[in-house]
């Protein structure tokens, strides 16, 4: 019962590894940019796994609760969210750019191009 009681990090750990993977064995650069955004995400969940406190509530002033929960986790995930679409964002414009020099996006290709 206690693997199933961490579910939470088995998540991130699968994300991880498929982001990972997609990262480093696709050639389209497309997929390689989702593999990222998977990356990203899951690191996402983990520190949001982390900050969690059991039987924490908000930290709210004159609140009478005696456990809080730390809004810090939160508020990081929410800048890296905004910062990890923005780098999508630059490097969905990279590909676009890409594609209209080359006419591929696959990066063999790509490679076999600059060779020439």
């Amino acid at each position: 019962m206690q693997v199933l009681g961490i579910y939470y990090y088995w998540v991130f750990a699968i994300l991880l590894m498929i982001g990972f993977y997609a990262v480093i064995a696709k050639l389209n650069l497309v997929k390689k940019l989702i593999g990222l955004t998977l990356f990203q995400a899951a690191v996402f969940l983990l520190y949001i796994a982390m900050g969690k406190v059991e039987g924490g509530t908000a930290p709210i002033y004159g609140a009478s609760a005696a456990v809080f929960s730390s809004p810090l986790p939160q508020v990081l995930i929410l800048t890296a969210i905004v910062v990890g679409i923005s780098t999508t964002a630059l490097g969905l414009g990279i590909v676009v750019r890409i594609k209209e020099e080359y006419g591929s996006i696959q990066e063999d290709e790509i490679q076999e191009i600059d060779r020439r």
